[in-house]
């Protein structure tokens, strides 16, 4: 049987999924919600649009054309969010630039996406001084900062942010074009070799951002988000653009809270001040904020979190949750834009005890709408849902990026077969839940037997003078690899806890089927810093570099 397929009326209009159409609601329904930036500054939507026009007009009387690529470094703000708008809805790449990678990997993105024009904040200035004469395509600098003095710099300034737009006109008429332009483009941090460019259009993007409101908005569960929340990120907007959040949060016209550099007091404030309800950010952040001074005098009932990035550990999980904070866990990749599950209670859950629902909360999750996920064995075939068969996780959805900028053999690699590989390996269970035992590359291979140094730390976490704790395989004559734990505790415990104490509460949950005896570590350290990535996740590859036989 022949499929059939639908006439196109020469005169009907074809409705491309252009970003720019995401601002057509929330100008109708909520106009005068608020767009916050820490205490300095904070307006409406009808601005933000005002403003992204403006921005439009500056960068276009700048020179800036259909698919130029502009930079921007900056810290989470309104000036971002304008960018994430203006830059892609004239026809430009917006490259959200990684400035917490080295001077060197940052100097390769810049050139390697080849941008026109960068925007950048005075505060992070120094990163570009030292090396303006190795950026081979940037022909103008724009300046970003708050006040009025200009900070004194050798690099030559084309316009400063804000005098630019108070010159430019409010109004900007948006073209159409194909919906499948390139529409942003950013470089994950790797671990081996330059920094990988991933690129997404615009279509990507608008269906990224449904995606995610099914996700968020549409089932009954713990948590949700709609345009009575308000929202303030504490993930870098440079990082898969914030997650996505942004955009979802302008078509839903909710109150946006931008709070800048991470400082826990403000972050704190924040939060209490312009009663945000949603945010999301990496186990780090939400640890740095547990531990603030001053959190138990702030009054969080009303604040839903989405942790990503890292797996996040019961103990952690728990204590948040005694702090009245609405955790629960999402997953994605920078490949995946980032969206894939999110650890969402079933209805019967919503009754269970606190400690009952931390098991689901700290799960991988459940697929978002549209999110095919599969586990399968190294032949590629899948593998059952038993909640114990590990295999790789590999996903479609129609917002995945299409590859690596200018890499054909990565992105066939990470392509392989039609399917896009994660490099995690996990399970699914029963009730559809997805969770990662391991990333491949860290997984610890003992004796034949494969230990997983995700759940080795949720169980030490749970130790109660645990602050922070890594684990690595390091070489071992014998087995392979033997598992070595990383832990940072708690200060009132520091020199209470030895090793030996450590090792008897492991096997206690040993004895308790929660792991199996070969996984109890054969080497504990005690330190006082994990390393860290530049977006907060725990820096695995730093540890390991530190042995003299890496795994």
């Amino acid at each position: 049987m022949t499929i059939k397929k639908i006439v196109h009326t020469p005169s009907a209009y074809r409705y491309p999924l252009l970003i720019k159409n995401l601002l057509s609601t929330p100008l109708i329904y909520s106009p005068d919600n608020e767009i916050v930036y820490r205490d300095l500054s904070r307006y409406t939507y009808r601005t933000l649009y005002s403003r992204i026009c403006r921005l439009a007009n500056a960068l276009k009387k700048l020179g800036v054309k259909e698919g130029h690529t502009v930079g921007v470094m900056d810290v989470d703000s309104h000036r971002y969010l304008e960018c994430f708008f203006a830059i892609p809805m004239i026809g430009a790449v917006l490259h959200t630039i990684h400035i917490r990678l080295t001077t060197e990997q940052m100097v390769y993105t810049i050139n390697h996406a080849e941008d026109d024009l960068i925007l950048v904040n005075a505060d992070l200035l120094p990163l570009l001084e030292p090396v303006r004469d190795q950026l081979k395509t940037v022909k103008k600098i724009v300046l970003m900062k708050e006040g009025e003095t200009l900070p004194k710099t050798a690099i030559s300034i084309d316009g400063e942010y804000e005098a630019m737009l108070a010159q430019a006109d409010d109004q900007y008429e948006f073209p159409d074009f194909d919906e499948e332009a390139m529409a942003t483009t950013f470089y994950t941090s790797g671990t081996t070799g330059n920094p990988k460019g991933v690129y997404y259009s615009h279509r990507q993007i608008v269906l990224h951002t449904y995606g995610l409101m099914a996700a968020l908005s549409a089932y009954k569960s713990q948590a949700s988000f709609n345009s009575s929340d308000v929202y303030m990120p504490l993930t870098p907007m440079f990082h898969v653009h914030a997650w996505g959040v942004p955009y979802l949060a302008t078509l839903l016209g909710t109150k946006q809270v931008y709070p800048g550099r991470y400082e826990p007091e403000t972050i704190l404030k924040l939060i209490v001040q312009e009663k945000v309800t949603l945010s999301h950010c990496v186990p780090t952040i939400l640890h740095m904020l547990v531990n603030a001074p001053s959190i138990d005098k702030a009054d969080l009932s009303g604040w839903k979190v989405i942790i990503g990035g890292a797996a996040l550990a019961k103990g952690l999980c728990l204590a948040a949750m005694k702090k009245k904070i609405n955790l629960f866990t999402a997953y994605g990749l920078s490949e995946t834009c980032p969206l894939l599950t999110a650890a969402l209670l079933k209805p019967h859950m919503l009754s269970w005890e606190m400690e009952k629902q931390v098991e689901i909360r700290c799960k991988t999750g459940l697929p978002g709408p549209m999110v095919n996920i599969m586990v399968v064995d190294p032949e590629g075939h899948p593998i059952p849902h038993d909640g114990k068969s590990t295999g790789e996780i590999v996903v479609r959805a129609p917002w995945l990026t299409q590859g690596y900028l200018k890499e054909p053999e990565k992105s066939e690699e990470l392509w392989k077969n039609g399917v896009l590989h994660t490099g995690d390996i996990g399970y699914i269970d029963k009730e559809g839940y997805l969770q990662i035992t391991d990333r491949l590359k860290d997984v610890i291979k003992s004796g034949g037997e494969w230990i997983s140094s995700l759940e080795l730390e949720d169980v030490i976490s749970q130790h109660p003078a645990v602050s922070e704790a890594a684990v690595i395989g390091v070489h071992d004559e014998k087995w392979g690899e033997r598992p070595c734990a990383h832990i940072i505790l708690k200060d009132e415990f520091k020199g209470k806890v030895s090793a030996d104490d450590m090792k008897s509460f492991i096997m206690q949950k040993v004895a308790a089927g929660a792991l199996p005896k070969y996984g109890v570590p054969s080497t504990i350290i005690f330190v006082d810093v994990i390393p860290k990535t530049g977006v907060g996740k725990i820096n695995k590859k730093n540890i390991r570099s530190q042995y003299a036989k890496e795994p």
